[in-house]
């Protein structure tokens, strides 16, 4: 028994299961689950993203490139916008400020450079305060739209545009885009809910006034109309006398310059905001520049134009109130160049031919005292900075 016993002991009897054999089949099996489903997350999220931008293009353009939008989801190493507040500090010449794409400079000489863009010529504020929409420079490659986040972030809106113009709010653009004009809403980083017409070759957009686009059908020559998106196309021009817009009155009418029977002379004037533009009232007593720069204050008071005083170019301050026949006008600094900022109904600014900022007080300048330039505070000679309204 002893002996049966033992011999059953040593004989080693082999197990059922493998458990390294079944523990390495496990490993396999997961290992080629997660490789098929890592292959079709891929597959869906490409054509998920073609799909996008395909849509994206057949809105944007029809025989051209698509205009791309370009993100970068990932904040870091991102340069922020950097603020500086002018006081005792380097000169100009010496300022060690960071080399900038853009710096935007207010009304009280306060800069703000904006990284990896330019070159620019305007820039607006986001309605949230969260950073910019800044209009490229033009270039042979057309226009650019940036939006230049607080954190950061840069992304290109539009690329390869013809002329840009935004609304007072920064919730619309209107470009030219070859053949067309489109207008899109401003949402956070894209631009949303494109609507687009035919316009002639000449036609370039010129400012929003509500909902509509005023459209300057050839720059060369008279004549505006507008557009509202969603109505139908761009109407066929009636108005034959306008040259420029300056801006609008508080009740909608707007102010420009109009043609006139003599070829050599210019008015201002009261437009109604209809397709016709009809001057509803005029005023012939300045010489006007034909450069079409100019602001209207918020109170629809007072108009910075820029003209001729004794044959010397001027800007310009016009009494809205007493517009009409024999309308005068006084000299109220250097000539303008880029944007008007009113700061109140009294107080506006702007940058003359050399980038100096201009500070105009009417108050002054009724008095006899017409506003004189200053070098914008840590800019370096030679930089254009983009005046703005504010930080």
């Amino acid at each position: 028994m002893r002996e049966t016993l033992s011999h059953r002991v040593a004989l080693a009897r082999p197990l059922s299961v493998d458990p390294a054999g079944q523990a390495i089949r496990r490993a396999n099996r997961i290992r080629r689950r997660r490789t098929v489903t890592g292959l079709a997350l891929a597959a869906v999220t490409t054509v998920l993203l073609s799909a996008g931008m395909a849509q994206l293009g057949a809105e944007t353009s029809r025989d051209g490139s698509p205009i791309v939008v370009i993100g970068d989801p990932d904040p870091a190493n991102r340069p922020l916008p950097t603020a500086s507040i002018p006081g005792p500090g380097p000169s100009p010449e010496t300022s060690t400020a960071p080399l900038a794409s853009e710096t935007l400079v207010d009304a009280d000489g306060r800069r703000l450079v904006l990284p990896d863009v330019g070159p620019a010529e305007r820039a607006q504020p986001l309605p949230n305060g969260g950073g910019w929409l800044v209009v490229g420079a033009p270039s042979t490659a057309g226009r650019s739209l940036w939006v230049v986040q607080n954190d950061g972030l840069v992304q290109v809106l539009l690329a390869g545009a013809g002329a840009i113009v935004l609304a007072p709010d920064s919730l619309q653009v209107a470009w030219r885009d070859g053949d067309d004009l489109l207008m899109a809403g401003v949402v956070g980083t894209q631009l949303i809910g494109a609507v687009r017409t035919p316009v002639p070759t000449t036609a370039e957009p010129v400012r929003f006034i509500a909902d509509s686009v005023l459209v300057r059908l050839d720059p060369a020559g008279a004549g505006h109309t507008l557009w509202r998106p969603g109505a139908g196309p761009l109407p066929e021009a009636i108005d034959q006398q306008s040259l420029h817009v300056y801006g609008l009155l508080p009740d909608g009418r707007l102010v420009g310059q109009v043609a006139t029977t003599d070829p050599g002379r210019t008015c201002l004037a009261v437009l109604a905001p209809t397709r016709e533009l009809n001057p509803v009232r005029t005023g012939c007593g300045p010489e006007l520049s034909q450069d079409g720069v100019g602001g209207v204050s918020p109170d629809g008071r007072w108009l910075l134009v820029n003209g001729e005083v004794g044959k010397t170019d001027r800007s310009l301050l016009v009494d809205l109130q007493r517009l009409g026949p024999g309308a005068t006008a006084i000299a109220a600094g250097p000539p303008m160049t880029g944007a008007i900022v009113w700061s109140t109904g009294t107080r506006a600014s702007y940058l003359d031919d050399n980038s100096e900022l201009v500070r105009v007080d009417v108050g002054q300048v009724r008095a006899g005292k017409p506003a004189s330039p200053a070098a914008v505070p840590g800019v370096p000679a030679g930089e254009r900075p983009i005046l703005v309204t504010g930080f």
